[in-house]
């Protein structure tokens, strides 16, 4: 259904006619029936919001996004609104009611995990009081015959068998469910919004090297060697013999260790720091990955020499403790531009590509909540465009490319505040917060410095004087290279630590290829269809 309802827009103007049309459960606005190729003002999508209806204005009808979007609305006269109410409530119905399998899957899923999680908690509760009325169980008396004693031991024990086998069955059929349930494909996809919503995606399992364990486990081993040292040494030769024997590992290979070679590697290597100054000098370490070391030597091993060697080791292993990999804020964001992957080598999936531009905006947060707001405004607004028309047809919209395209084809690409305005400008402040942080990753650490070369570079050939102005404010005001550091770890301090730095190039070395990559297909597109311009603002 398409027509003109009256939609209120502020005080100043008030009601004012636009033309409405309802398609595939969204409906959209635009100036006027004629103006409709330059692409809609706003639209709503039926399927979340709430229809209300004017209790006294017979003509007048709500349509509500409680906390994100309203649209006050008045048709000609009430019979046109009737029509409108039927329609959009059809609208509304309709996708309420097609919903999918997967969906219904979903839901039927969730509400039976619950239900065998109540059953889980009886059933531990259950067990658990089973086991403590068997612990504080008294001795039979002498008149209790050994019959009775056995009867009830039976007894006993098939009861707390039953209870461990129901709840051990109905755990596995909680996992099950869940299993179904979580699956990735049945998560609902959200379009971005500001924030971005985006399915829960599955935590990154870090490796860790296994020729370095962590440092804790390396303090405890070596406490553990301190203190273990004068046992070691009281012990006669032939003990001490026997104990080596004990600490080899077998030649010829016992059952477990076969087993063991099959799971893992044995790697011979030297350690990084000597335990003890007198080692035999043909003794080797034999380190099996993902378990402590052992020393194999030909001689009894004795312990550290002097409590100094102790300490001395200790102290490297705080030195290595402060030289571990810090996190930063490009390693913990929830979405990087080097985690999209591109369709068919060069299409840049739109709602992966959105939701990086919004997980970098911070970046103008930690640079200056209060002088960055305007910057900050325009390169959000930017998105928010671009997302408007995404969310406008997202099965045909799924790539940049797409969206673009298609705005050249309808000629609507040179029209103000279209899709591929927005995306212009935007990739221009995607382009200025590259060159900054590539700055910062060069050793750079004065940060007006850097702030100002990347906008020489990006941004100012396209500013008026005006525009010059607020920026050249917004670069003076710019923190300090302590103050900026500060700001981008995950844990208070962790700027002053020696691996910041050597986190800082890890991170951005990955992320910032990535983002330079996608800003250059975006270039060769525009540049392809003639869509770049020299305006200045």
């Amino acid at each position: 259904m398409e027509g003109v309802l009256y939609k209120w827009t502020n005080y100043l103007s008030g009601w004012q006619p636009r033309w409405f049309v309802l398609v595939g459960g969204t409906l959209s606005y635009y100036d006027s029936q004629e103006d409709a190729w330059k692409g809609c003002k706003g639209s709503i999508k039926m399927s979340v919001c709430e229809i209300q209806v004017h209790s006294s204005d017979n003509t007048r009808v709500d349509l509500i996004i409680p906390g994100e979007q309203y649209f006050y609305l008045k048709a000609i006269n009430a019979a046109e609104r009737q029509k409108w109410l039927v329609a959009l409530g059809t609208a509304k119905a309709c996708l309420t009611d097609n919903r999918t399998k997967k969906e219904k899957e979903l839901h039927e899923n969730t509400e039976a995990l619950k239900t065998k999680m109540s059953e889980l908690r009886l059933y531990c509760d259950l067990l658990l009081q089973q086991v403590h009325k068997i612990k504080e169980s008294s001795p039979p008396a002498a008149s209790v015959s050994d019959a009775d004693v056995e009867q009830e031991n039976i007894e006993t024990g098939t009861l707390v068998k039953s209870t461990c086998g129901t709840f051990l069955k109905t755990l596995e059929e909680c996992m099950q469910i869940a299993s179904k349930t979580f699956n990735s494909e049945l998560l609902p996809q959200t379009p971005p919004s500001s924030p971005p919503v985006a399915a829960i995606k599955p935590d990154k399992v870090k490796h860790s090297n296994p020729s370095s364990h962590s440092i804790t486990e390396r303090k405890k081993e070596l406490n553990n060697n301190c203190r273990s040292k004068a046992p070691f040494e009281k012990l006669s030769p032939e003990e001490q013999e026997k104990q080596s024997e004990l600490e080899k590992p077998s030649e010829a290979g016992t059952p477990a260790t076969d087993s063991m070679r099959g799971e893992s590697s044995v790697n011979v290597e030297h350690t990084d720091w000597e335990e003890c100054d007198d080692t035999p000098a043909g003794g080797s370490v034999v380190k099996l990955e993902g378990q402590s070391e052992a020393v194999s030597t030909e001689e009894p091993q004795a312990g550290c020499s002097e409590e100094k060697d102790c300490d001395t080791l200790q102290q490297g292993v705080q030195q290595q403790d402060e030289e571990e990999n810090v996190d930063t804020f490009f390693s913990t964001m929830g979405h990087r531009f080097s985690d999209i992957e591109l369709e068919d080598g060069s299409g840049i999936p739109t709602e992966p590509f959105l939701e990086s531009c919004y997980a970098i905006v911070p970046v103008l947060d930690k640079l200056g909540p209060t002088v960055f707001a305007p910057v900050k405004i325009d390169f959000v607004g930017n998105i928010k465009k671009i997302n408007q028309k995404y969310i406008s047809d997202p099965e045909n919209f799924t790539t940049l490319q797409k969206i673009v395209l298609y705005e050249v084809e309808t000629n609507m690409a040179q029209v103000r505040n279209s899709a591929t305005e927005a995306l212009l400008w935007l990739k221009r402040g995607l382009k200025f917060l590259k060159e900054f942080l590539a700055e910062v990753n060069n050793g750079e650490k004065n940060i007006y410095a850097a702030l100002n070369n990347a906008y020489g570079k990006t941004l100012r050939q396209y500013h008026g004087w005006v525009v010059r102005g607020v920026f050249a404010l917004a670069l003076r005001a710019a923190p300090s290279y302590e103050g900026f550091a500060a700001a981008l770890v995950s844990n208070e301090g962790d700027q002053r630590k020696a691996g910041f730095s050597k986190g800082m190039h890890r991170d951005l070395d990955v992320y910032l290829p990535a983002m330079e990559n996608q800003l250059a297909i975006l270039d060769a597109m525009y540049e392809e269809y003639s869509l770049e311009s020299d305006e200045v603002v």
